[in-house]
């Protein structure tokens, strides 16, 4: 029997102990910091590479180390909050990236800085957590809007990050932004003390350890192939090699995790029809509209005018553009939320994906002008808002309560992971058709990119009408232990 397995553990509090807002409140704020993590440093790679003397490739290593614990610790740490309480490892991880901020600011070398973030990237697996906390504790009709706004703050906090780590370089110095992010994940896990504890936790404890040693390795490896190719090329024998040992890892790792009993994160979930096809539509979907238009709306606003394709304005105009349109898409969560919770998260992803589409049409018609671009992305920002918002909505619509945040986790690893080749991908197109002389794309080169934004969408909205619509049992079908902590 799985370890994941419970005969109740599905109850809900007939009354939260907080007010809805309050608890909903400390969930989006212990989002935040990890989201505000993953981008924080994006302006900083400038200041950091001068003030080290060191190249670009090896100062890229401040992003990478991040991204690649962030992706292991979003699946293996879900996996811990459904075993030993949610409230609790939040709690840790976001004590855990403190302690990683003060590793970076403190010991005055790129390495020390690259290793502060890698232990900052823990805060990857908050978000799932917080889900699970989400389903967990509140009424049922307002957990889905409460995992839409957390979804929804993700996107908000990562716009943020530019913009105020960009002030704080210019009046402070690059420093201070692991003072700030230390400081809020501080402020976060106090809050995360008003959350009532774990009721509902998996009941096994036995479990198979070695699982988490082989993914951690396995995603590592497959991410930082897919991060290099932009560098090293596709067809780089380190690209293909690099990628290849992860996958066979990867590959050993579902052969072993299908023969445990009590394994750490249970496979056999994604049996589920609608579980799998909800993470087909994210694959493709992280490709296109969340992966490659993540940074080729930066690139078309901020290259020059003269180039094919290029609006000419400033990194500080453009990151603001981003957060005032992510404003818009925070602000769209909860009717995705409630979208959810009236007709089900399958609508949602529909509409997501609709709106998806719509963008990769305006943006091949209206790239060329300021108000066309943001006329594009305001339809993005609405695509993005649904899809992220009812992506984990219907991961809780199939699984047990008890292992929610394991499989939202996994959800997070394949976005990520897909995110990566979508850029990758996305590059690749831009660097293949340049004009001659120049290190500037044509024309032909971003429309082939539009053209793959609209179909990952509309490959994805395909797979949403495939998805059978109606939310199932709480807990899994079989029986299983219940187990309460105090």
């Amino acid at each position: 029997m799985s370890s994941t397995q419970e005969a109740s553990g599905t109850a809900r509090p007939s009354r939260p102990v907080r007010p809805i807002p309050v608890l909903i409140a400390v969930l989006v704020l212990a989002d935040i910091v990890s989201a505000f993590e993953s981008t924080m440093m994006f302006n900083a790679l400038p200041r950091i590479i001068g003030a080290f003397h060191t190249t670009p490739a090896d100062a890229s290593w401040v992003l990478t180390a991040f991204l690649l614990v962030a992706a292991a610790s979003a699946a293996v740490c879900g996996r811990l909050g459904d075993l030993y309480g949610r409230r609790n490892v939040i709690i840790v991880l976001l004590l855990i990236s403190a302690v990683g901020s003060v590793i970076s600011v403190s010991t005055g070398t790129l390495t020390g800085v690259i290793a502060g973030r890698a232990v900052q990237g823990v805060s990857g697996g908050i978000l799932p957590l917080c889900f699970g906390v989400a389903r967990e504790i509140l009424p049922k009709k307002h957990a889905p809007v409460a995992a839409a706004m957390i979804a929804g703050a993700a996107m908000l906090a990562g716009a943020a990050g530019n913009i105020i780590s960009g002030a704080l370089i210019d009046t402070l110095d690059w420093h201070y932004i692991f003072v700030v992010a230390a400081a809020v994940a501080v402020i976060a896990a106090a809050g995360c003390l008003l959350l009532p504890r774990s009721r509902v936790v998996a009941g096994a404890r036995r479990v198979s350890w070695f699982g988490s040693v082989l993914f951690a390795p396995a995603i590592g490896l497959v991410l930082f192939g897919v991060n290099k190719s932009s560098s090293w090329g596709w067809s780089d024998g380190r690209t293909l090699g690099t990628i290849v040992t992860g996958l066979l890892l990867l590959a050993l790792w579902v052969w072993r995790e299908l023969r445990v009993d009590h394994p750490m994160i249970n496979l056999r979930l994604f049996s589920d029809r609608k579980v799998a096809l909800t993470m087909l539509a994210t694959a493709v979907l992280a490709i296109g509209p969340v992966g490659a238009t993540g940074f080729l709306l930066q690139i078309i606003m901020q290259t020059p005018t003269d180039a094919p394709v290029g609006l000419g304005l400033s990194a500080t105009d453009a990151g603001w553009v981003s957060f005032c349109i992510a404003i818009f898409g925070f602000l769209l969560s909860p009717l995705s939320g409630r979208i959810s919770a009236r007709a089900g998260s399958r609508r949602a992803l529909i509409i997501g994906s609709v709106f998806g589409v719509i963008n990769a049409a305006t943006l091949a018609m209206l790239h060329s002008t300021l108000m066309g671009l943001i006329i594009s992305t305001v339809f993005l920002t609405v695509a993005t808002s649904f899809i992220l918002s009812s992506l984990p909505n219907l991961i809780m619509e199939a699984a047990p309560v008890e292992n929610t945040s394991e499989a939202t986790g996994l959800n997070v690893v394949v976005r990520t992971t897909f995110s990566g080749v979508g850029t990758s991908v996305a590059t690749l197109l831009l660097s293949m058709s340049l004009v001659s002389g120049t290190h500037f794309s044509t024309r032909g080169a971003y429309m082939q990119v539009f053209v793959l934004i609209g179909i990952s969408c509309a490959v994805a909205l395909i797979l949403a009408l495939l998805i059978r619509p109606g939310v199932r049992a709480a807990s899994g079908a079989a029986p299983a232990v219940a187990a309460s902590k105090a």
